[in-house]
């Protein structure tokens, strides 16, 4: 197997937090883990890498619906939206995002040039102006308020249009996070911040990792020689799937645009997905009549 997707797997089944492997030979595992790191507490976390994919949830009972609803999907449908949102009453989405890594051999850095890449401690004030100016959705997907590495910053008439770093995972791996302000973009200052992280991160014997979801950053990592390896796509389930029967369920209020998870203020309805109502009752063995019947409040 692949050095690299043998390592990344790795990590991922230490995030599972429980006893999980990726299948060699293709398949998907659900698991129960509550203290899952694949994804925000009391959600289903999803991972594929290769041909295999790993799936916790936050209950037993959770653990019998996706089992059911996943049963005859392909691994690549496990970690698309669309496909689970067709199998399982989801409120909220977050991702897919591709997760990318890249070995010392593969790594392609990026020279300087006329520009000069400095160091800022994680935490520096300046970081912080350059997350408001790009703004909370771009600075939320960088994350540069987690980093623990130094960052590693462009600047431009004596302010910081570019920085870059990674937060140390476990299984010695470096999460990278790449951020430019708004009008500086298109210059390859990703490229500059980006490359002197992963050298960084390679030099101190860590397994870089690009978890990207916008395209631009997904162009940025596959410039500096990163590979695709799989994608995680995080789902809550409707709470009263988590805890039993399911009965009806909230639409979404809005399908979640890729990134922080927004509440669009819209009024979220009660309605009756008889196709859902199936899977579920399938999967717990009741009557497909209970299963959609809707709920009174008493």
């Amino acid at each position: 197997m692949d050095p690299l997707l043998l390592r990344a797997r790795g990590l991922w089944e230490d995030l599972a937090r429980v006893p999980v492997s990726f299948a060699p030979t293709g398949g998907v595992h659900v698991v129960v883990s509550p203290e899952s790191g694949l994804c925000p507490a009391g959600w289903v976390g999803a991972v594929t890498l290769g041909e295999s994919a790993i799936v916790t949830v936050p209950t037993e009972s959770a653990a019998v619906i996706v089992r059911g609803a996943l049963e005859g999907l392909s691994v690549e449908a496990v970690v698309d939206g669309t496909s689970i949102r067709e199998v399982l009453p989801v409120a909220r989405v977050l991702g897919p995002a591709v997760l990318s890594y890249v070995s010392p051999e593969a790594f392609r850095p990026v020279e300087p040039g006329a520009l000069r890449v400095e160091q800022l401690p994680a935490g520096h004030p300046e970081l912080r102006r350059l997350e408001k100016t790009a703004g909370d959705g771009d600075a939320g997907e960088a994350a540069l308020d987690e980093i623990t590495s130094a960052a590693f910053v462009v600047r431009e008439h004596g302010k910081v249009v570019a920085a870059a770093g990674y937060r140390a995972w476990p299984s010695r791996t470096a999460h990278i996070g790449v951020l430019t302000a708004p009008e500086a973009r298109g210059r390859g200052l990703a490229r500059l911040t980006g490359s002197a992280t992963v050298t960084h991160a390679l030099a101190a014997g860590l397994l870089p990792q690009w978890r990207a979801r916008p395209p631009a950053s997904r162009r940025v990592a596959a410039t500096l020689g990163f590979e695709d390896l799989g994608f995680q796509l995080s789902v809550e389930i409707v709470p009263s799937v988590k805890t039993g029967m399911p009965r009806c369920f909230s639409a979404p209020r809005k399908r979640s645009r890729i990134g922080p998870l927004q509440d669009s203020g819209e009024m979220s309805v009660m309605v009756v997905d008889l196709g859902v109502a199936s899977v579920v009752a399938k999967a717990l063995g009741k009557n497909f009549d209970d299963a959609a019947r809707p709920v009174t409040s008493s």
